[in-house]
């Protein structure tokens, strides 16, 4: 792509409204315009980054046998009245009427929706265990929208249903997500710790939270140093392997990792002094164990082997993808703009042509598109008429990982310029290194 076609609308000034390094940096980015409170449209920048993130979520989901699927954003008001939530949920639920006079509502969570399908079509415990996920946008009426897509009204987010004929094929679900969300997330460049948190609206037992530390997080947390110490790695996870995958469980949640609403002074108190932390969390997803709770209120029941009907165990796994874009630079930024981990950056590589116009450059810039595209890659080529000055400033507001320098100088000697965003260290190399280079970063070759 060529910026000079490209929609990019980058702000030189920072929005008033925007409070925080997240949403300053998207709105000056050109990634999202505000359609009204606490909902966004995504521009095209912003959208490249979600489905980067889209992409990720599906690819671990499936690695992990979970099936996807699509549901309406519109629910009707009868299945939340079968389940009992739905005056229970409160007035961040937005409740409609149709033209008929029937209660619908925006879907905040699709717990009685899947529960339906499930109870339609499936009737024996052979074909248990089954999880289906969506990735579908939401809504809930936050009373005070705020910090971008942090906390919008309208959101895009992967919720998944397991259903199980038994509690321990449920927990075996629980951890299955539990090793796909630590995968997820660290293919994302991120760090989300675990924590044992509040079920709220959705009800269970056990929950888990995964937040990113950052200071301007919701969520007070209090933990264990060790936990910032885990890596998940690229370990070989068979996931029907139920002692494995509980194994995981245990090496990420066994040290004190808890949101404000779980918190216990007193087993905070045993950690080592040296190793006590409060910090502030961004949450990027929670996965829920709930036992019957659904099944039960809405007659979601199987023939077990003993030939009786069974209520199926359940739980529902979410992850924030559009809050996702957000968490990223709140952990990742400078005070020049984004750094974009190289699992979800927009554009592999941006190309600056320091004088356009000049032949030898213009060629340079040209064939380096042209390698850099052959291979699969894509990059960002500033092409614009404008001062060297102002192309750094718009390739350091949006973030991209590396850059590629052309100018007449180095072209003399045979050479261009390759930049880390994060390091800031360039180093001068002739063109085809710099593309080769770039491939063996993303490609591994």
């Amino acid at each position: 792509m060529r910026l000079t076609r490209y929609f990019l609308p980058v702000l030189k000034e920072t929005p008033a409204e925007a409070q925080i390094v997240s949403h300053r940096y998207m709105l000056r980015a050109g990634m999202i315009k505000q359609a009204s409170a606490g909902i966004y449209s995504w521009l095209p920048l912003g959208f490249k980054v979600l489905r980067k993130i889209e992409d990720i979520v599906h690819e671990e989901q499936q690695k992990a046998g979970h099936m996807p699927m699509l549901m309406p954003t519109i629910q009707s008001a009868d299945l939340w009245r079968e389940s009992g939530r739905y005056d229970d949920y409160g007035e961040e639920m937005l409740r409609i009427k149709d033209r008929h006079g029937r209660d619908i509502l925006f879907t905040p969570t699709a717990e009685e929706l899947i529960t339906d399908i499930f109870r339609s079509h499936v009737s024996s415990y052979k074909d248990l265990p089954l999880t289906m996920y969506q990735i579908q946008w939401k809504f809930r009426d936050e009373r005070r929208p705020r910090f971008g897509v942090m906390r919008g009204r309208e959101f895009y987010m992967k919720d998944g249903y397991n259903f199980d004929l038994t509690k321990e094929d449920a927990l075996h679900a629980y951890n299955r997500h539990l090793v796909s969300y630590l995968r997820t997330y660290e293919r994302m460049g991120l760090q989300a710790i675990p924590m044992r948190a509040d079920s709220g609206p959705i009800g269970g037992d056990d929950t888990h939270e995964f937040l990113v530390l950052a200071e301007t997080g919701e969520s007070e947390v209090f933990y264990d140093s060790a936990v910032t110490d885990l890596s998940f790695g690229d370990r070989d996870i068979d996931y029907d392997d139920k002692a494995q995958c509980a194994a995981i469980m245990e090496e990420f949640t066994t040290k004190y990792a808890r949101t404000d609403e779980t918190h216990d002074e007193a087993l905070f108190n045993a950690i080592p002094a040296e190793r006590q932390r409060t910090a502030r969390g961004i949450e990027v997803g929670q996965i829920f164990y709930f036992g019957t709770k659904y099944s039960d209120a809405m007659g979601a029941t199987v023939q077990s082997p003993d030939g009786k009907a069974t209520p199926v165990h359940m739980g529902s796994h979410g992850i924030g993808v559009s809050r996702l874009v957000g968490a990223i630079i709140e952990a990742s930024h400078d005070d020049k703009g984004i750094i974009w981990p190289e699992g979800v950056t927009p554009f592999h590589c941006g190309i600056i042509n320091l004088k356009q116009g000049d032949a030898e450059a213009d060629g340079a810039c040209e064939t380096l598109y042209a390698s850099l595209t052959a291979l699969g890659l894509e990059p960002l080529y500033d092409d614009r008429d404008e001062r060297a000055g102002g192309k750094f400033a718009t390739m350091d507001l949006i973030g991209l990982p590396w850059r590629i320098t052309v100018g007449p100088r180095g072209l003399k000697n045979g050479v261009v310029e390759l930049t880390s965003r994060r390091t800031g260290e360039s180093k001068e190399m002739p063109p085809e290194q710099a593309v080769a280079r770039v491939a063996e970063i993303y490609l591994g070759r």
